[in-house]
């Protein structure tokens, strides 16, 4: 019990927002991330198994021929779909992960079973160069290797075979030799990989009360207008989340200050939990609006 609390205390960070919100985060167990890049993979190729399945059955003896290299047969139709299908498996390789981890919960799906997600080492949001640059170097750190070490074990390149199973060994090691648990391609990108777990809200983070806004220590009722709301976003209402379920009571003032300066009240001292919880379930309550008619507000930058 205890050396599992250790670990646990060992892999605790606090990362500082462009706001200045400081946030307690905990980094990503290694053998988790392993388990999920595992499901990523079982998911991807299940989905092109299911693909070509349906290839096969639509286009029949002319897949199948394409299957046995016998190219004499396949004539000019058939070099058009080699075409597409090499595209295909690109883009979905690719694709896969850039949509998923540059979505609002920063993860694919094997991340989101074991409860991790991608987020900026820095606090801010998570940019669309740094999932790319992250996923881009994911051939360089196994599929390149791979490719290498297989093409050794059947005896066709000796040497760089060799090379290929040292090159990939040092990458794949990577990321058991800094405290962090970072791949290269998280170096590179600034991002890292930490723990999401899928709790539900408190009733006192629930949308229920974003009508009231009432305060149960003061009597102070907070409403906040459209306009007001409309500066943050969703990632903005999840650094929030994270600030009101895990942060010391020390750090709600300047959360609190950094809200008022930018939606022009002037803060006052004493009720800061009370404000942040009035302005969180409103301003989740409006986003989950927006949703409904289409719109979206990743942050306050969209």
């Amino acid at each position: 019990m205890n050396a599992a609390v250790s670990s646990l205390d060992a892999r605790r960070r606090e990362i500082v927002t462009p706001e200045g919100i400081t946030l307690p985060v905990r980094v990503g167990a290694r053998m988790s991330r392993v388990g999920a890049l595992l499901l990523d993979f079982t998911f991807l190729y299940v989905g092109l198994l299911i693909v070509f399945f349906i290839l096969a059955l639509t286009l029949g003896s002319l897949f199948a021929a394409m299957i046995d290299g016998l190219d004499s047969e396949i004539g000019g139709l058939g070099e058009l779909i080699v075409v597409i299908i090499i595209l295909f498996l690109f883009i979905a390789r690719y694709g896969y992960f850039l949509s998923m981890e540059l979505g609002p919960r920063g993860a694919t799906w094997g991340k989101r079973i074991v409860g991790l997600r991608v987020a900026a080492r820095d606090g801010g949001r998570l940019t669309a160069d740094a999932v790319i640059a992250r996923n881009l170097l994911r051939d360089i750190e196994l599929f390149l290797p791979l490719a290498f070490i297989s093409a050794a074990g059947e005896g066709q390149m000796g040497n760089a075979g060799l090379a290929g199973a040292v090159w990939f060994a040092i990458f794949m090691a990577f990321p058991f030799f800094n405290k962090d648990a970072l791949r290269a391609g998280d170096l590179i990108a600034g991002t890292w990989v930490v723990e999401a777990p899928r709790t539900k809200l408190a009733d006192t983070l629930s949308t229920q009360g974003a009508a009231s806004g009432t305060s149960a220590v003061t009597g102070t009722r907070y409403e906040f207008s459209d306009e007001e709301l409309s500066i943050y976003g969703e990632h903005e209402l999840q650094t929030l989340e994270q600030l009101l379920r895990h942060a010391k009571e020390d750090a709600l003032p300047d959360v609190h200050a950094a809200i008022c300066r930018k939606i022009g009240w002037a803060p006052g001292a004493g009720d800061e939990r009370a404000f942040l919880e009035a302005f969180y379930a409103q301003l989740r309550a409006k986003l989950e609006g927006d949703m409904r008619f289409g719109k979206r507000k990743k942050d306050k930058f969209s």
